[in-house]
């Protein structure tokens, strides 16, 4: 017996002894000590020591505490799975519309306000449809409507003498004819409804190299002997053409390279020529636009074979991107969804 412990676990507390004697024991706590102070002054001290784990409550406390976060768990994945959700699929629309103006428009439902998002994107989408269709009607009506008078133009050179004048004219008027051709089918493309199907691409760039080489078209095509896109086949045949058509008329020379890549099929165009300025290699796209140096009727471009090809592509959900190569020449690479 002594003075009472300054500190620690209560585990038992005594009741202060009536009479001058403890009378009973309560229990508080699974372990510790517990001071009795009796009617004369003394102390008596009481250690009880209980072993880890006799705790009746800690147990039962540990199973509730897994159970409630278990479940405030599963709460908030699906709390974060419903609010993004929706982001996800407006994520997606986007990216189908920047490709094809004709994709399938959202479905209106859910909350009110995902429901007042989609009706808004839907709208949005209706009117860039309407738009690109007025542009491509216009531009195709506009380069149909030239055919005529250029076709009196050249019935009128045709009866001139011969002779500097009369050459110049005539090959004015080729020029404007293949511009407007050109135009047409650039118009006639980017309307038209494409229909997706299984395409070789392999046996489709092979064809090409193929067209070049009978000729006489520097020409090289490697890569596996058969590999499938989902896609159109004219619209794809006619983008790589075009790319094939860039590579001989300005580089000389048109080597093909074709492989499978994480997804996508990768095709790669390489030429011997002098390729383009860094700073012009996103204006080469434009429809029209033509570098300085290739202003020239040896060349016999309009500057649609690029926006072609790249609108095609686009479409088809891959990606263009061109750069110089170290050793010289330009590099054209094209990706495309596998499938």
């Amino acid at each position: 017996m002594g003075a009472p412990r300054g500190g620690g676990w209560f585990g038992f507390r005594m009741h202060e002894a009536m009479h001058g004697a403890p009378d009973r024991v309560a229990v508080w706590a699974s372990v510790g000590f517990s001071d009795a102070r009796f009617p004369d002054g003394r102390w008596l001290n009481l250690t009880v020591p209980l072993e880890a784990g006799e705790s009746l409550w800690a147990p039962r406390f540990g199973f509730s505490f897994l159970v409630l976060a278990a479940l405030a768990l599963l709460l908030s994945v699906w709390a974060v799975r419903r609010a993004t959700g929706p982001l996800k699929t407006f994520a997606a629309a986007a990216r189908d519309l920047g490709a094809d103006a004709s994709a399938p428009p959202l479905p209106e439902s859910g909350p009110s306000e995902v429901r007042d998002a989609a009706r808004a994107f839907n709208g949005m989408r209706e009117r860039i449809r309407r738009f690109v269709e007025d542009r491509t009607r216009m531009v195709a009506a506009i380069s149909h409507d030239l055919r005529t008078p250029i076709t009196r133009l050249r019935l009128r050179a045709e009866l001139m003498e011969e002779g500097p004048a009369r050459t110049k004219m005539l090959a004015d008027l080729d020029e404007m004819e293949r511009m407007v051709s050109a135009t047409l089918a650039f118009a006639r493309d980017d309307a038209q409804t494409k229909m997706r199907a299984p395409v070789d691409l392999a046996g489709l760039l092979r064809g090409l190299v193929a067209d070049g080489d009978a000729g006489g078209l520097e020409s090289a095509y490697a890569g596996p002997s058969s590999l499938t896109v989902t896609g159109d086949e004219l619209a794809l045949k006619r983008a790589f053409a075009n790319l094939l058509e860039n590579a001989w008329r300005y580089g000389g020379a048109a080597r093909v390279a074709l492989r499978a890549g994480s997804g996508a099929a990768e095709v790669v165009v390489d030429d011997d020529g002098p390729g383009i300025p860094e700073a012009e290699q996103d204006n080469v796209f434009r429809p029209f636009y033509r570098l300085e140096g290739s202003r020239s009727r040896e060349t016999g471009g309009v500057g649609l074979g690029l926006a072609t090809a790249r609108s095609a592509i686009l479409a088809h959900g891959g990606a263009i991107a061109l750069a110089n190569r170290p050793e010289g020449g330009l590099r054209v690479s094209v990706t495309l969804p596998l499938g």
